[in-house]
């Protein structure tokens, strides 16, 4: 396939890109978008996302060669379950609205179906969050919704559940 976005790179993330992760999550106006609250929650969850690399099911994108933006599987261990697969994807604030996302949305559904045999990809996304409309774009149906899923501050945020098939794959 040809890449049609040469500044853009894609490679499997490495525990070396846990700077860049935990700055951007540490930024309020990422941060919003995501669980966690202070800076030991983010680093747990650093250390998690990234522990996936040791399988290859994470992807860091560079744009000139600078990273950017990350995504990442959670591959289910079970065999029952490793059909279906949630998400997490990130762009670095100043980088959206160029299409990164779309791009780094792309070689994950790739690297899902090809190297994982992921038919579905599912993805939580809170109420509010401009990045849902691009999962719409790239055919995320919503299938469900949590209303009292986040609690800051005294106010509830709602959890919606999207997913979307990317086609059945022989399993051995």
């Amino acid at each position: 396939m040809v890449n049609h976005r040469p500044e853009l790179t894609f490679r499997v993330s490495s525990p070396d890109d846990a700077p860049h992760l935990i700055k951007w999550l540490s930024d309020p106006s990422i941060l919003r978008w995501f669980p966690m609250l202070d800076a030991r929650e983010i680093e747990d969850s650093v250390r998690i996302w990234l522990g996936y690399a040791r399988i290859g099911a994470n992807l860091t994108v560079e744009y000139n060669g600078i990273p950017c933006g990350m995504a990442n599987l959670y591959i289910q261990p079970y065999k029952k379950l490793a059909h279906t697969c949630l998400f997490a994807i990130i762009v670095q604030d100043e980088y959206r609205g160029k299409g990164i996302g779309g791009a780094l949305l792309n070689e994950l559904s790739k690297l899902a179906r090809e190297k994982f045999q992921i038919e579905i990809l599912h993805l939580e996304v809170y109420e509010g969050n401009p990045a849902k409309k691009l999962y719409e774009r790239f055919g995320f149906k919503e299938f469900g919704k949590q209303t009292h899923f986040i609690k800051d501050s005294g106010k509830y945020t709602a959890k919606i559940l999207m997913q979307k098939k990317l086609g059945a794959y022989g399993r051995t």
